[in-house]
């Protein structure tokens, strides 16, 4: 049975980490460093550190934070935020990070995907997507959940990883720090239209849900989530615990 992941996101803004609920309304948590090597000595599988707004600001990620970040913790770092070429590829894999997520860019221009699969391995690519219902429609959003794209999300995923992403990351605008569960709907869709890992993001308010995540959708490979790790709402290791008390396999 494959062991299933447990990864808190540092959603960083103005070098700091926030949080909101449905992508508005964000709050500072803390300091991204300090949260990174917390989680690291805590028992978080990996770690993903967003940008929030480099995309929509047209600006290059902060990568002093970043270096710092990566140079704190022992887990896989996935990263993302303004990744638009193979040059923003490069200088993040470069201040640290094992992976690299790509949300706007890839929209913008969608063989990105295919030359840093190609360039950096298919391992080194995640895809991000921003998924919002519209009129019933699972809605690709970019630019951090600001702009309908119009795209359909499941055709879309489908086209990334056949351009060569290896991972997906699903963000649900719709649950998002809501606290009332995962996306179930439209985790199970993606996990039966694609073959590589994917993450659950948006929604998580207690163990529960993530017990639930895993039993419904047991091909899916990672429960993502910020603020119930960030305000102690749940420990990882404890999650860890109960995880294999109901019989999903976790690292402890």
């Amino acid at each position: 049975m494959i062991t299933k992941r447990i990864i808190p996101c540092l959603d960083v803004k103005n070098g700091r980490v926030v949080k909101g609920v449905n992508f508005e309304g964000v709050a500072d948590v803390a300091s991204p460093v300090a949260l990174a090597k917390y989680y690291s000595d805590a028992g978080a599988d990996e770690l993903v550190f967003y940008d929030i707004t480099a995309s929509n600001e047209g600006r290059a990620l902060f990568t002093d934070i970043l270096t710092e970040v990566a140079r704190n913790i022992f887990i896989p770092l996935t990263v993302g935020g303004g990744i638009n070429t193979l040059e923003d590829f490069d200088r993040v894999l470069k201040s640290g990070a094992d992976k690299v997520s790509v949300n706007s860019g890839a929209i913008k221009n969608p063989e990105l995907i295919a030359q840093a699969a190609e360039r950096y391995g298919n391992q080194c690519v995640v895809l991000s997507v921003d998924v919002k219902r519209v009129n019933g429609v699972f809605t690709v959003y970019a630019k951090g959940g600001r702009e309908n794209t119009g795209m359909e999300a499941i055709p879309w995923i489908k086209r990334c990883v056949e351009l060569g992403a290896g991972e997906v990351v699903v963000n649900s605008i719709d649950t998002d720090g809501v606290k009332q569960g995962f996306d179930i709907e439209l985790l199970k869709l993606v996990c039966d239209a694609v073959k590589v890992p994917v993450i659950a993001s948006g929604g998580a308010g207690d163990m529960n849900d993530f017990v639930t995540l895993f039993r419904e959708i047991p091909s899916i490979d990672a429960g993502l989530a910020a603020s119930v790790f960030h305000f102690g709402e749940i420990e990882i290791q404890k999650l860890k615990k109960v995880l294999l008390q109901n019989g999903i396999n976790a690292r402890i």
